[in-house]
């Protein structure tokens, strides 16, 4: 889509008023002549008085919205509803991507604050024009490309924005569950795709890391550490029989590789739905998918002194003083809750929406 699109997908229809507010008699001595005159007008046919009537109702909507900036931006708004709710997921990436790469997220309303956050670290780092936002409700999408248009989309079906909160619920599953779908239908699109979650901060340039020609890139979630020029390889599975690799941040190309394990993927989440007895989560059929495909699959595990888990960033003081300067994106991981992630990202320096929200292409939310 073109980046004229933006122009096009705000213009808006032109809701009627009645015309009866319009005064159409003339004030003047000469009234019987001009009234005379006005009939002779309008006796000639009902096509000049549909002619100016709509003129008249063209006048009466669009003047008081001329004279009033915010009515106008209030009207333009609401309108465009329904453009997005039309907006493709193809139509998007070809929107967005940049050099045939997009960097993707998935975002219910809840997590604008940690959107924003996000965005505005990936903009110091010149990234952020390529980012796409898959709004898993229609406040999501709406605020977004209503601030930033044509950088969201939604892929029906729409969730309960309210579900997805809870880690751990069978709305928070579903949420999670979709995360393969978006990334398989991104890559037959043909794109380069890096998948983040947004309780993540940026402080360096993660795409000179993406070494090689490899399938696929990831980041291991163990808290355990590692030598500094530990193996880029798919770990040794662990007590539960698999390995355990974050599926927060994921780098896919295009490959039949990429696709393998992406459907394979999908596959496990159908074998390990949620339950009250076993709340699941997209993460262990991730690590799944990987086992299962491993030698059909070309991997790459990125270093951890670059992409620490969270479990390992702010639990180990000691690692994370000695690897000072080496860190390139954060994940506020190994904590539960919006209140309990905000504080820690406060604690580090690493909440950055309450003093440079104007850095987001979001603006202040």
């Amino acid at each position: 889509m073109s980046k004229k699109m933006s122009a096009f997908l705000h213009q808006r229809p032109l809701y009627s008023s009645s015309p009866e507010s319009y005064n159409l008699s003339p004030r003047s001595r000469h009234d019987h002549q001009k009234t005379s005159s006005a009939a002779a007008f309008l006796s000639r046919g009902p096509a000049l008085v549909l002619l100016l009537l709509s003129l008249l109702i063209i006048a009466g909507v669009v003047f008081p919205f001329v004279h009033s900036p915010n009515s106008l931006i209030f009207f333009t708004s609401r309108s465009s509803d329904s453009k997005w709710r039309s907006y493709t997921l193809s139509e998007a990436a070809a929107y967005v991507a940049k050099n045939n790469s997009l960097i993707v997220c998935a975002v219910s309303e809840a997590y604008l604050s940690f959107l924003n956050n996000w965005l505005i670290s990936i903009a110091r780092k010149k990234h952020h024009d390529k980012v796409l936002v898959i709004a898993e409700d229609y406040a999501t999408l709406f605020k977004v490309n209503e601030r930033w248009p044509g950088h969201a989309v939604l892929v029906p079906p729409a969730l309960e924005a309210a579900a997805a909160h809870k880690f751990g619920s069978q709305g928070f599953f579903n949420f999670t569950a979709r995360r393969p779908q978006h990334l398989l239908q991104i890559l037959e699109l043909g794109y380069n795709v890096m998948y983040n979650d947004v309780d993540m901060v940026w402080l360096a340039d993660p795409f000179p890391y993406l070494e090689g020609e490899h399938d696929v890139y990831f980041m291991d979630d163990m808290a355990y550490v590692k030598p500094l020029n530990h193996s880029h390889d798919l770990p040794p599975p662990g007590k539960k029989g698999r390995t355990y690799i974050c599926s927060c941040l994921i780098y896919l190309r295009p490959t039949v590789g990429a696709k393998l394990l992406m459907n394979k993927w999908i596959e496990e989440l159908k074998d390990q739905p949620w339950s009250r007895a076993k709340k699941a989560n997209d993460q262990p059929a991730f690590n799944w998918a990987l086992n299962k495909t491993a030698g059909q699959v070309d991997v790459y595990l990125l270093p951890q002194k670059a992409f620490p888990t969270g479990g390992l960033y702010f639990r180990n003081k000691t690692w994370a003083r000695e690897t000072e300067g080496m860190h390139v994106i954060i994940h506020n991981n190994y904590i539960i809750g919006f209140e309990k992630k905000t504080k820690r990202f406060r604690d580090y320096g690493l909440w950055l929406v309450d003093e440079y929200a104007t850095e987001s292409p979001l603006g202040r939310l």
